[in-house]
């Protein structure tokens, strides 16, 4: 690619999974069957949630937002990868590549304070259930939604910015599987310390300050598990948050290994193992933990089928 400014480059190559050639069909049959599996049960999760009287309730508020959420965010990245190791294409254009970074990062910012609110809420209903209808009501629950949502949308819009108005001069190859930011910084021709620190910064703001509060949220929470009476109420009170934190563990831990690390530290190959865990693994886990483990749920479906039968 001949050097030149920003306005004489027009595409960007993804490298990908390139590295592994004898495993694209591979990769494309387990990829596009996780990105199917992820739609199918996250659209459930969203349709029961909305439908059934007995979901009508803070915690599935919350997690419809989450299944609506995972959606977006996989649908940002996944189609495009799939394209690319299907017809071996790895070129994405510099306004899809910047497209693709803007909402790649708005969901997953969203995403941060959403799964915090989540813990608020599990936080209050385990350890102050009195009063949970009062803190908890429908005013709240749609502040606390579109705050999430909100945060991200104008994060992203400040960092992508300054981003895409860089000169790249060095290379179009970004060594990743979509647009990441820190693979994209690596082909500037500017120093780009200013920048690496303000996302190093809003890493700590949107990934490590939630995790804290989710982490210091669960410590209260099981010392208030810890001293219920009863086995059987332990035991439910315990499943409740169980499957919140199987996401949120997945999802923060990857993201803080890749976005806090020291950039001496980094490997573009373990990056992008390590991203696999939040842009597939964690909305997956999704529909799968909050179904299969959730008894409430579980029930939403069979009602809905029974009216299914009954209407048929």
């Amino acid at each position: 690619m001949p050097e030149g400014n920003l306005s004489a480059l027009s595409e960007f190559i993804l490298l990908g999974f390139s590295n592994f050639p004898h495993l694209q069909h591979l990769l494309f049959s387990l990829f596009l069957s996780t990105y199917l599996f992820t739609l199918a049960g996250n659209l459930l999760i969203i349709f029961l949630t909305g439908m059934d009287a007995a979901l009508q309730t803070p915690m599935y508020f919350f997690l419809g937002n989450l299944s609506f959420l995972e959606i977006c965010y996989t649908t940002v990245n996944i189609p495009k990868m799939l394209a690319s190791l299907l017809m071996e294409d790895r070129s994405i254009s510099f306004l899809g590549c910047g497209t693709q970074t803007y909402f790649f990062f708005s969901f997953g910012g969203s995403e941060c304070f959403l799964l915090a609110s989540m813990a608020y809420d599990r936080y209050i209903a385990i350890c102050s259930p009195l009063h949970y209808p009062v803190i908890l009501n429908k005013k709240t629950c749609n502040a606390l939604a579109t705050g999430s949502w909100l945060s991200g949308i104008f994060m992203s819009f400040g960092l992508t910015s300054m981003v895409f108005t860089l000169p790249f001069c060095r290379s179009n190859v970004i060594n990743h599987y979509f647009c990441d930011i820190l693979p994209l910084l690596k082909l500037a021709c500017v120093d780009t310390s200013f920048i690496e620190l303000c996302v190093f910064m809003l890493a700590l703001i949107f990934i490590a300050f939630p995790f804290v509060l989710i982490f210091l949220s669960y410590i209260r929470i099981v010392s208030s598990i810890l001293k219920i009476a009863s086995i059987e109420g332990r035991k439910k009170a315990f499943s409740t948050c169980s499957s919140h934190l199987i996401v949120v563990i997945f999802f923060y831990v990857s993201a803080c290994i890749i976005y806090l690390k020291p950039k001496a530290d980094s490997s573009p190959d373990t990056n992008k193992f390590l991203s696999l865990l939040y842009t597939f693994l964690t909305p997956i886990l999704n529909p799968i933990v909050y179904t299969l483990r959730n008894k409430e749920v579980k029930g939403a479906f069979w009602r809905l089928l029974g009216k299914r039968r009954l209407v048929a």
